[in-house]
C-alpha cells in the first residue's frame, strides 16, 4: 500500500500478496478490522479466508473479487472460524 492507513486503490489491491491479514483487508473493504473479524466468526464474511491456528488470512483473489463487484462462484464459499464450508 502507498498510503498509511488509507483505503487502498483496486489496482494496488491487485498487487498484494495471495494473502493478507484481517487488518489490512478490512482496511481495503472500508470496515474496521473487529467488524471483519466478527463476520469471519460468524461464518458470514464477504471473503473466503484460510484458518492459521487461531488467526485468519483473507485470499487477495477473493478480495479482489468483491471489490470489482464480481459475484462469488458456487464452488467458492466463505470459510467459517472452524474452516468449514
Amino acid at each position: 500500500m502507498s498510503r498509511t492507513n488509507s483505503q487502498p486503490t483496486l489496482a494496488e489491491v491487485c498487487k498484494w500478496p495471495a494473502t493478507v491479514s484481517v487488518p489490512q483487508a478490512a482496511l481495503a473493504i472500508g470496515c474496521s478490522k473487529s467488524h471483519l473479524h466478527d463476520r469471519i466468526k460468524r461464518g458470514s464474511s464477504p471473503v473466503q479466508t484460510i484458518p492459521l491456528g487461531t488467526r485468519h488470512v483473507v485470499i487477495t483473489a477473493d478480495l479482489v473479487r468483491l471489490l470489482s463487484g464480481e459475484t462469488p462462484h458456487a464452488n467458492n464459499p466463505t470459510t467459517d472460524s472452524r474452516g468449514a464450508a
